[in-house]
């Protein structure tokens, strides 16, 4: 999951940068991006192994 949250992060840094940001802000989207990602990926996992317990 580390891997599609940086992924996810890249791309919405590239997007950023594309939209004529600045560096600060395309970073802080792309921080933004990945750590709601990983957010995601654990309260996902999180809601199945409480499944299949």
């Amino acid at each position: 999951m580390i891997a599609v949250a940086t992924l996810a992060g890249a791309g919405a840094g590239y997007l950023a940068r594309r939209d004529h940001a600045s560096y600060f802000t395309a970073l802080n989207r792309a921080a933004i991006a990945f750590s709601g990602t990983l957010t995601l990926a654990a309260v996902c996992a999180t809601a199945l192994a409480s499944l299949i317990q």
